[in-house]
């Protein structure tokens, strides 16, 4: 006969949303914006970090234009572009090769639905702003283009 546990392990037992808010909290600690990211010490960890703030930043530009707050709308799609160059130029600091890379996969396919997004939201922005969002997602085809070339040509 196996014994049962006593009543006060069960109580001890942390919520499911308890550990969602402490885990969500740690993230957002973890790194706060483009300078921490830079200065992550593995690079391939830090070009999947560099393209989750890209995401995160087209989130907080669709937000910020949807309160009409123009300054901070620019500042976070311009991050955007920042975060997938800072993600490429740690994947072409570790010297791995391309072709067998997982990392370079990755951030192909993320830098390809991050394209997608914010063609999305390019088209949801008023006349006035869509060249700046154009421009980032020129930058981002531009990287785009470079990840395949060097996924495709097996340059190391």
């Amino acid at each position: 006969m196996i014994p049962a546990l006593p009543p006060t392990i069960h109580a001890m037992r942390p919520t499911i949303p308890a550990l969602l808010v402490v885990f969500a909290f740690q993230g957002m600690l973890a790194f706060a914006d483009i300078a921490d990211i830079k200065s992550e010490p593995d690079l391939n960890r830090r070009s999947e970090l560099a393209l989750m703030n890209a995401d995160e930043k087209i989130d907080a530009a669709r937000q910020a234009y949807q309160a009409g707050n123009e300054t901070a709308e620019q500042a976070a799609v311009e991050e955007v572009a920042e975060s997938v160059t800072v993600c490429y130029q740690a994947l072409e600091k570790t010297r791995s090769e391309p072709r067998k890379s997982k990392y370079y996969k990755r951030a192909e396919l993320k830098v390809s639905a991050l394209m997608r997004r914010l063609s999305g939201f390019r088209d949801e922005v008023s006349f006035d702003f869509r060249p700046r969002v154009e421009a980032v997602l020129k930058r981002l085809s531009d990287i785009h283009d470079e990840l395949l070339s060097d996924i495709m040509s097996g340059k190391k």
